[in-house]
Parts: C-alpha cells; structure tokens; sequence
C-alpha cells in the first residue's frame, strides 16, 4: 500500500470492458508527511477520489483484480481509499 495524491486524470475513448465505468486517475507517491516519492501513476478510481484528494494505491495486480471481482482484468494500480488524515507518532 502506498500513499499517494492525486493531481489530473486520464481521459481514454477506449477501454477494455473490465475498466468500463472507473475513472482513471493521474496520482503522484508521496511520503507520510506529503513530499513526493517516485514517478506518477495511473490507477484505477474504486472511490469516486478527486483531484487534490490524499489517497491509498494498491500497485499491485492480483491485489486490483480482487478489488474490482475480475480475475483477469488488465489491472495494476488501484486507488481503493480516500485519506482523511495522516498521524505520525513523535518517534516518527
């Protein structure tokens, strides 16, 4: 699992039938305090998440396509949870 925010979408005329009805989301990795970590990603939108929305990813197939009940769907990245807020401990 990793924590990311979501800063565009993707707009596709084509999708294969497994994705039909999910937005795609453009979502940069950050770390627990918000600073970015690593490549954007396009991942499928299980949540209705939205840009500016702190999220959860699932990068991972067999993970997605147990989200979505597809077995072999064409799916890696999965945004599967809204963020409301993010605690770190004092140790942290």
């Amino acid at each position: 699992m990793t924590l990311g925010k979501v800063v565009g979408t993707v707009v596709s005329t084509m999708k294969i039938k497994d994705l039909q009805g999910y937005k795609l989301l453009l979502v940069q990795p950050i770390d627990p305090e918000g600073r970015p970590q690593g490549r954007t990603l396009i991942a499928l939108d299980t949540v209705q998440a939205g840009e500016g929305d702190t999220v959860m990813l699932i990068d991972e197939g067999n993970s997605s396509r147990q989200i979505l009940g597809a077995p072999q769907a064409a799916v890696r990245t999965t945004v599967f949870a809204v963020v409301d807020q993010v605690h770190l401990g004092k140790d942290a």
